[in-house]
């Protein structure tokens, strides 16, 4: 399949096209929140780049969350847009999985199929979007015994992990610096989906329905703006 991904989660922005899981072009940025600029002019220089490759996308796959609530909420609208445009499914990804699959992929340590992999997405003060034996959750890191009870070796990672080696002390624990969700990943992932899984794709009524996994409801702050309170 040849699948137009996109990852809108975290500060890092990225879209990309995948052909049977294997990167083809990706455009990426670091420089923060600027996904509503730096998002369309991706799409548009990659669906450039598939004409010029005479490829026929399949799908597209999105980074679902959680993560930013407006970050999602950009990615969603622009994902199910194109879906709509180009007439092809959905393919929703979780982005704590992506995170794992960049760990996997870019760490210099030497992870073995025994370790235990625990991505953190930021969710602000000490609380932390992870995912433990296959369950995705909010917790307040508060010590090792916050996220998991073992003798193993862990590894955590995600934009929400530095904060937490001031807690998570023990000598088993380890911190991966610089993992990020990137759209190449999306890609991979969402190659195995679809081959394992056609139901997975949306499309059709399902995908006009179709919404975000926010994990938490958003709670907007009150105002300090004069007169807006």
């Amino acid at each position: 399949m040849t699948i137009l991904c996109i990852e809108t989660s975290t500060s890092v922005c990225s879209a990309a096209v995948c052909k049977d899981g294997a990167l083809i072009k990706q455009c990426i940025s670091y420089e923060g929140s600027n996904h509503a600029r730096l998002l369309p002019s991706y799409i548009e220089e990659l669906l450039s780049f598939t004409r010029e490759q005479h490829l026929s996308l399949d799908a597209v796959a999105l980074s679902e969350g959680p993560g930013s609530y407006t970050g999602l909420r950009i990615g969603t609208s622009t994902a199910k847009g194109l879906c709509y445009g180009l007439s092809v499914p959905l393919i929703p990804v979780p982005t704590l999985e992506v995170l794992c699959e960049a760990a996997r992929q870019h760490s210099a340590f030497s992870i073995r199929h025994s370790d235990i992999l625990i991505p953190m997405i930021d969710a602000r003060r000490m609380e932390v979007y992870t995912m433990i034996n296959g369950e995705t959750k909010a917790v307040v890191v508060e010590s090792e015994e916050s996220l998991i009870s073992t003798n193993e070796t862990v590894y955590y990672f995600g934009d929400g992990a530095e904060k937490c080696t001031k807690v998570l002390t023990h000598p088993n624990w380890h911190c991966i610096p610089n993992i990020v969700p990137e759209a190449q990943y999306v890609g991979v992932l969402a190659e195995r989906i679809a081959s394992s899984n056609q139901q997975a794709l949306i499309s059709g009524q399902q995908l006009a329905y179709y919404e975000p996994f926010y994990l938490k409801e958003f709670i907007a702050a009150p105002s300090h703006v004069k007169g807006l309170s």
